[in-house]
């Protein structure tokens, strides 16, 4: 059991970009798409199949959005398994990476919510569990022609079922945020606040 009145200061999460100069356009066609194809929208002059890849081209560019995303959330995770490692206080309480990602995806920081809701990330705890969900298959970007058009469409329901079976694998111990406490930097955020540092020296 983890002490309620510990604290203890994690390393930053940053996030890097992760959109491709093309993405927005993808998703905003494959949205589109999307309701053309439920009869919602009007199709126009556009057939069956061509709605269909553009579909398939805007899920594809989640996919790889997400894929970033986890990327960062798992670096982060494993750098706060490192730290408490290195603490007598908190090694031997079998703290584990899934500790730290329920804690980023159920319960953060009050100061990590009201900073992703700021930048208009309300949805944050389903982004982040599909994409940690999409990083329990994928070490790297897969080629997109390995993946089925089925998986494609309906990625992000494997991803919520990969995430739920990920964090069921080992136990773990759940963490109180308000003991855990860690900043949230975009990457330009986080290098200019480095370059206010140096230029300081």
């Amino acid at each position: 059991m983890i002490e309620a009145n510990l604290h203890c200061e994690l390393p930053p999460l940053i996030l890097h970009p992760f959109s491709e100069p093309s993405g927005p356009e993808k998703l905003a066609a494959s949205s589109r798409a999307s309701l053309m194809l439920q009869g919602v929208l009007p199709s126009g002059d556009l057939t069956v199949e061509e709605l269909e890849y553009q579909l398939l081209e805007g899920r594809r560019c989640e996919l790889w959005m997400l894929f970033y995303v986890g990327k960062d959330l798992l670096r982060w995770a494993e750098q706060c398994v490192e730290l408490v490692n290195r603490l007598e206080s908190l090694r031997n309480q079998g703290i584990r990476c899934e500790s730290f990602i329920q804690m980023i995806v159920e319960n953060p920081p009050a100061s990590v919510d009201r900073k992703l809701k700021q930048w208009g990330v309300h949805e944050y705890k389903t982004i982040f569990s599909r994409a940690l969900g999409i990083h329990a298959i994928f070490g790297d970007l897969p080629d997109p022609h390995t993946l089925s058009a089925e998986f494609i469409r309906y990625y992000h329901r494997f991803a919520d079922h990969l995430f739920v079976c990920r964090q069921q694998l080992f136990p773990f111990p759940a963490l109180p945020s308000a003991g855990f406490d860690f900043e949230l930097y975009s990457s330009a955020e986080y290098a200019k606040m480095l370059e206010r540092e140096w230029g300081g020296e």
